[in-house]
């Protein structure tokens, strides 16, 4: 029978296979491949038939023969016609070629296209000289710039960053070009270290660490062109303004450089006082049409962040705006006057004027002033310390009127003071007698302005809320927390584009101008600002989660005890992060105390999944659900 069977090199797929012929069907053949595999094969698909030899050694034996033919001899002799791949077999071998030195130049051939083109069962064409020369020329260009790539990849794993890479250090991170040199040396490597790329980069030394990384990836998206300034034209004289008859006082932290807002008490008469609420201006020093405005639309915010923060507008603009002591500035002011008795307002008066700032008072000194105790008491020591009272007083009288009720389970606030690598946590009380003072003047001031602008047909940007929808809006609607009819917030000028905004509506309101802004650029404006606004809150929290880490690092701590919020999130007592926790009990109440413990933080994307250890301590009753 040995004469009957039939070897063959066929083509499946465009790859080369030997087989031997079991059956016979017309134009087709029942095939079993020399790795046992039976399948159909056209006779299309057939390149050469021969005998007697051993399948399973000839295609290695074919593959090593074929590694030494040069593609580049072959393209010279084979000429400019299309020819089989077993003529040029036996031209290069210079004898009949066996079915093994046929099937060497088949593979070689298939495996050449930069050099031949295919043209149908076994044939071939030498490509065009001009083609194959620019064919040469693109392999070379790559095999150059993957020499390029494995030596920008063996450099960052050594620990070296490329020029080039640490030029497109950002570009890189957020927005890579997958096809660039950079990107794929960056990609190889951190493959060959197991590593995402923003750690690879970090331990070549390109980025500082997580918090580096956190900050440019804020900065690439909101401030693609950059964190700076560029020149301004000179800011305007705000010209002839009334002079304020009363001194005033700013509250801030020790770090505000952009103090928006103070207080003046004029005592009129026995029964007459007049509270001063002062707004910086720095809508007076500069039109819409100055290029600060535009570059303010387009912050829409300062960003604050532990550590930092990114300023609206530039120091040269502050300088002139803030509200500094022993400075005389103008200010957007409301007027208050009051019943010092009743505390009842009497009128309400705005007016723009120039205002003697006589003191910065500083929040950490003022605690120790004016306090529980200190109201309690009904007496305030120290500098201005009869008019705080008094403030007070109204603040709490308008907190009534407005028919707030008294948090009793305020939230601490934190105050993050990073020194150097060292990071502090300073723990403050939300509803200190300073924090209502000044929350509720600033409300007070907002929700008048705002009724003000409205009444008189001046469109602003109106906080509004209903349910449990904050909403950015330029049709005036209550805010119902609040327990106001109206809110356009206007009381932060310098930090704020939607309180600059306002400020020009009411300057032009005040001074019987045209509207400054229209319905629709204050929609739009309204719109670009409620989704800015907060991403900025959401890159500031991400930043207190991570310096909240690094604390829990920096303090060695392995445990913390913490109240449950709602299935496996809990709050950390005296740490303001929440975690999510493994183990905790399915049926745990919402307010439950718990103690857990700390796995490993995550500083890249900041968390860090905890660990339930126990109960210390659960409510009575199940807390209201939210």
């Amino acid at each position: 029978m040995g004469h009957h069977v039939k070897q063959v090199l066929f083509d499946e797929d465009g790859t080369f296979r030997l087989g031997t012929i079991l059956s016979e069907a017309g134009a087709s053949f029942q095939v079993e491949a020399a790795h046992g595999k039976r399948s159909k094969v056209k006779a299309a698909s057939i390149l050469l038939r021969f005998d007697g030899q051993s399948l399973v050694a000839m295609m290695p034996e074919a593959q090593k023969l074929s590694e030494d033919i040069d593609p580049q001899f072959l393209w010279e002799v084979c000429g400019p016609d299309e020819f089989g791949f077993g003529d040029l077999a036996r031209e290069y071998f210079g004898h009949a070629p066996s079915p093994t030195e046929a099937t060497a130049v088949a593979l070689k051939l298939q495996s050449s296209p930069v050099f031949f083109y295919k043209r149908g069962k076994g044939r071939f064409q030498a490509a065009a000289e001009e083609n194959l020369k620019a064919a040469l020329a693109g392999i070379e260009k790559k095999k150059r710039q993957q020499e390029q790539v494995d030596q920008w990849a063996a450099d960052l794993a050594a620990g070296r960053v490329p020029e080039k890479v640490a030029a497109n250090l950002d570009t890189l991170l957020f927005k890579p070009d997958k096809m660039s040199l950079e990107w794929r040396a960056l990609d190889q490597a951190a493959t060959a270290a197991g590593l995402a790329p923003p750690k690879l980069l970090a331990q070549a030394g390109a980025l500082k660490g997580a918090e580096d990384f956190l900050l440019r990836r804020f900065k690439f998206e909101y401030f693609p062109e950059g964190t700076g300034f560029a020149m301004m034209p000179p800011l305007a004289d705000p010209g002839e303004l009334p002079e304020a008859q009363a001194e005033a006082f700013s509250i801030d932290d020790h770090e505000t450089t952009e103090i928006d807002d103070a207080f003046s008490v004029q005592r009129l008469a026995a029964d007459r006082v007049r509270i001063g609420i002062h707004i910086a201006a720095p809508s007076l020093f500069f039109g819409r049409d100055h290029p600060l405005e535009a570059l303010a639309r387009e912050r829409l915010s300062t960003a604050y962040f532990p550590g930092a923060k990114i300023t609206m507008l530039p120091e040269n603009a502050v300088e002139q705006s803030t509200l500094a002591a022993g400075r005389r500035v103008p200010a957007a002011t409301l007027y208050l006057t009051v019943d010092p008795g009743t505390l009842e307002i009497i009128e309400s008066q705005s007016a723009l004027e120039r205002v003697q700032i006589a003191s910065n008072l500083r929040i950490s000194d003022l605690e120790t002033r004016l306090n529980d105790a200190a109201v309690a008491a009904g007496r305030v020591e120290g500098e201005h310390g009869e008019d705080l009272l008094l403030l007070w007083r109204f603040a709490m009288k308008l907190r009534a009127a407005r028919g707030a009720a008294d948090d009793k389970n305020a939230r601490l606030d934190y105050t993050f003071r990073i020194t150097g690598e060292r990071i502090a946590l300073e723990p403050r009380r939300r509803d200190t007698p300073i924090d209502l003072l000044v929350s509720e003047l600033m409300i007070h001031v907002n929700s008048t302005w705002g009724k003000w602008l409205a009444e008189r047909g001046y469109v602003a940007m109106y906080r509004n809320q209903r349910g449990i929808k904050t909403r950015m809006e330029v049709e005036p609607a209550a805010h119902e927390w609040l327990g106001v009819s109206h809110y356009a917030w206007s009381s932060s000028p310098l930090r704020r584009f939607a309180d600059l905004a306002n400020q020009r509506q009411l300057v032009a309101s005040l001074r019987g101008d045209e509207p400054v802004y229209t319905k629709d650029e204050l929609s739009l404006a309204a719109r670009d600002f409620e989704t800015t606004y907060e991403a900025y809150a959401e890159h500031q929290r991400t930043l207190e989660r991570f310096w909240c880490l690094r604390y829990i690092a920096q303090e060695s701590l392995g445990e913390a005890d913490a109240t449950v919020i709602r299935d496996e999130l809990v709050r950390l007592e005296g740490i303001p992060l929440v975690c999510r926790v493994v183990g905790l009990p399915a049926a745990t109440v919402p307010g439950t105390r718990v103690r857990v413990a700390f796995g490993e933080p995550d500083y890249w994307d900041p968390s860090v999944l905890c660990r339930y250890l126990g109960t210390i301590s659960a409510h009575a009753v199940a807390a209201t659900p939210t």
